[in-house]
């Protein structure tokens, strides 16, 4: 983990806010502490119903097993090429990761506000966008009053950039 001091964007790098780091930080700490229990109690109380070839039971927890330390492996891999995106206020002249973006349609000049996040953190619902994704690779390096198009299923797009935050 490292802090974000400048924007060279890494692609083999995660970009993650605090509050994304944390949550994957405490959900890898219940699968270690936690689930890794539980699991292990299942695997002994299975194992003591005898074959464990005819076992359901135990095969189930097996699974429960793999899957457990598969995302462990995953998440300790996230969490150890995480840069963290600074939460601090500075004034933004162009578009990086972290910005708050309030753009607006060319064409049906309706406003909208992106948050531009690594693909980890992405949630359209919550309209997080991520670098990764068209409109945010276009968006990266843009100033105020600067105007993109994204080629999207439906035609090509155009957006003003009203606001950074």
């Amino acid at each position: 983990m490292e802090n974000m001091e400048e924007q060279n964007i890494d692609s083999s790098l995660e970009y993650l806010s605090e509050e994304a780091y944390q949550k994957l930080e405490e959900e890898l700490r219940d699968l270690i502490k936690n689930k890794r229990m539980e699991i292990s109690e299942r695997l002994g109380e299975s194992s003591s119903l005898g074959d464990l070839s005819e076992n359901a039971e135990y095969q189930e927890a097996k699974d429960a097993q793999l899957m457990n330390e598969n995302r462990i492996a995953e998440l300790e891999d996230l969490l150890g090429r995480t840069v963290i995106l600074s939460s601090e206020k500075r004034n933004r002249d162009k578009i990086e990761l972290g910005c708050l973006v309030i753009l607006r349609k060319d064409e049906s000049g309706v406003e909208c506000k992106y948050q531009i996040v690594g693909s980890e953190e992405a949630d359209p619902v919550e309209n997080k966008i991520s670098n990764e994704s068209p409109l945010g690779l276009c968006l990266l390096g843009k100033k105020k009053g600067d105007v993109v198009r994204v080629v999207t299923p439906a035609g090509e797009v155009r957006y003003n950039i009203m606001k950074i935050q």
